[in-house]
């Protein structure tokens, strides 16, 4: 997903645009308020996905570039800002901001907020593919195991596998990106639709419960303090 993230302050725009290269996010940066409407005008560049605005811009208000972002296109837009008293957060949701996000913010909150806008936006979430395929093949095949997606049914060996709705959701996520690390929070965005931290022990008891129910423990590795991702059998 290409992603315009509005900061005045380029450390904290250079940092948060790296954690958002990390979970596939192709960001441009925009130091103000006119570099943000610029980067808006192109009609024939990929639209983006997500706008990331922070309030305390140097040429003109926040909110003011909000409201002319949305007078332009429908791009989602999530405020980025201090102000964190009740009124402003109503302000910029009036404006037609999407999202509000207080600093300082958890960053596996911020990407789970910004998976959930496209969710809802239809935006193109490139670097979080659903569980339903998001225009993939109809069938995924990983050695013996073949997940398709339309139907939703499992099998390994063409013998049909029975999953609980989460487990195929998990499953269809990971195997849409064969060795490509899905990290924790952004798992349970995708799946469980939330970015609540007691999510995360549900999860490893999905992860167990696959590994069990396909005799394949290989096949979806743990990657340790990030998240996991699934690893094709040799024959593949």
């Amino acid at each position: 997903m290409r992603l315009l993230l509005v900061e005045d302050d380029d450390h904290v725009a250079a940092a948060l645009s790296a954690i958002l290269a990390r979970h596939g996010f192709r960001v441009t940066h925009a130091r103000n308020g006119e570099e943000a409407l610029q980067a808006l005008l192109p009609a024939d560049a990929p639209p983006f996905g997500v706008v990331l605005l922070d309030l305390g811009l140097p040429d003109q208000d926040g909110y003011e570039v909000c409201g002319k972002i949305r007078k332009r296109t429908s791009t989602p837009v999530i405020m980025v800002t201090a102000r964190s008293d009740v009124r402003s957060r109503i302000h910029g949701l009036n404006l037609g901001a999407d999202d509000y996000v207080v600093k300082p913010y958890d960053t596996g909150e911020l990407l789970a907020r910004i998976h959930a806008v496209a969710r809802r936006t239809g935006a193109p979430d490139e670097a979080a593919p659903g569980p339903n395929g998001g225009g993939g093949p109809a069938v995924v095949r990983l050695g013996p195991v073949a997940v398709e997606l339309s139907t939703r049914r499992v099998s390994v060996d063409g013998v049909d596998v029975p999953l609980t709705r989460k487990e195929f959701d998990l499953l269809a996520l990971l195997a849409q990106r064969p060795g490509v690390v899905f990290r924790r929070e952004q798992i349970i965005s995708e799946v469980w639709r939330t970015s609540w931290e007691g999510t995360g022990r549900t999860l490893e008891v999905h992860v167990a419960s696959l590994r069990s129910k396909l005799r394949m423990p290989a096949l979806i590795e743990t990657v340790r303090g990030v998240g996991y991702r699934l690893v094709p059998p040799p024959a593949a």
